[in-house]
């Protein structure tokens, strides 16, 4: 076996030790075991949010364990595949089991960063609003396009997504919009790409072909259920009603039903329109109010996060996070990791998961990766 490949394997061997040994590999076992007895209980959905979170929990720790035990098998197949290509000299056969080896590797290295995900609130929805910065037309175009990037990615992760609230730009594109995104650690994740982003491009609204630079900021913050206990004052809360605007359609419901609350001691605000109940509309939107709270908590707990509620920073030059060009040439870069790419095409069809791991990787262990660039 090849000094490269023998490397390989003791890495993903020694990942595969330490993912056991962070997950409790026998209490998660008898902790599944006694979760299916649960789920067998008919009375467990008399508390649908209880029964919800176990369910989650389950669904979690048995992918997991499930993950560890395939990729152990999947390692020692390999191994012996390689062993008997050699032995017989055959190339091709060594060549796919290595192959496979790189695959495996880049899963558990994955899983390795998802066990990072320990965080009170990583595990659960998250609400995710896009905002055009300055510029009009061409920034709401982006702010659009980030919009479809990040429901992409979602999509492509098997998460759910419902709108909570969109308004259209005056010629293209949208001026905001909010969504939740369900499924597990869908915080945890997206929590990476909060900040601004930064655009280059040849617009194509200026007649003359000229290149334009266009900022929106991106905003995440998890979804939380009743084992987050958040208390509002109903005084410090001011409740306006309007007509729904927006996109209709699928999206939105253009019926006198949006709701906009306004925390006033921090002046932070909230709208939901996705429902033609006022009623519906007021409830999400508490709930929306409530986990924004949560998250100025959050970073407060954080010395290393930005209390961006309490000093706003503008969506433009010297605050972005990551920059898109496309003209004259074809790149997005990471400003806080240094990941790069050329497939601009792809990430922005929602193939983010480099940027969202080096991040992720930067903030557990500090410092930051190497600068990767990735031409295709």
């Amino acid at each position: 076996m090849r000094a490269e490949t023998v490397s390989v394997v003791e890495e993903i061997k020694q990942s595969v030790g330490l993912l056991r040994r962070h997950l409790d590999f026998d209490k998660a076992r008898a902790r599944l075991a006694e979760l299916n007895k649960l789920a067998e209980d008919p009375d467990l959905w008399n508390d649908p949010q209880k029964a919800q979170r176990l369910m989650q929990e389950r669904t979690s720790l048995e992918d997991s364990l499930t993950a560890i035990g395939r990729i152990e098998q999947e390692l020692d197949d390999q191994i012996m595949l390689i062993e008997l290509g050699e032995s017989e000299n055959d190339a091709a056969v060594v060549g796919e089991a290595e192959a496979a080896l790189a695959g495996l590797k880049a899963e558990v290295d994955r899983r390795q960063l998802e066990a990072l995900l320990s965080g009170e609130a990583d595990p659960n929805d998250t609400y995710l609003e896009v905002h055009a910065g300055a510029g009009g037309t061409e920034s709401q175009d982006w702010a659009n396009m980030l919009l479809r990037m990040y429901t992409r990615w979602a999509e492509q992760h098997g998460y759910k997504i419902e709108y909570l609230e969109e308004t259209e730009g005056e010629e293209a594109g949208i001026k905001s919009s909010t969504i939740i995104i369900k499924g597990h650690n869908a915080y945890g994740w997206l929590k990476t790409e909060r900040g601004v982003h930064r655009l280059v491009r040849i617009s194509p609204f200026d007649s003359n072909a000229r290149r334009h630079t266009s900022f929106a900021s991106v905003d995440v913050y998890p979804v939380i259920d009743d084992r987050i206990v958040i208390d509002v004052k109903e005084s410090d809360v001011r409740t306006d009603t309007m007509r729904s605007g927006g996109a209709g359609g699928q999206h939105v419901n253009k019926t006198e039903s949006a709701v906009r609350l306004t925390h006033i001691p921090t002046g932070l605000a909230v709208v939901c329109q996705a429902e033609r109940s006022q009623h519906k509309n007021r409830a999400t939107a508490w709930n929306m109010l409530r986990a924004r709270l949560y998250e100025i908590e959050l970073k407060k707990r954080e010395a290393a996060a930005v209390a961006e509620f309490e000093a706003k920073t503008d969506i433009g030059w010297g605050h972005q996070i990551r920059s898109y060009v496309l003209q004259p040439y074809q790149m997005v870069k990471d400003l806080r990791t240094g990941v790069q790419t050329s497939d601009t095409g792809g990430v922005l069809d929602g193939d983010l998961d480099r940027f969202m791991e080096a991040t992720l990787a930067q903030k557990a262990f500090g410092g930051g990766p190497e600068q990767v660039e990735d031409v295709e």
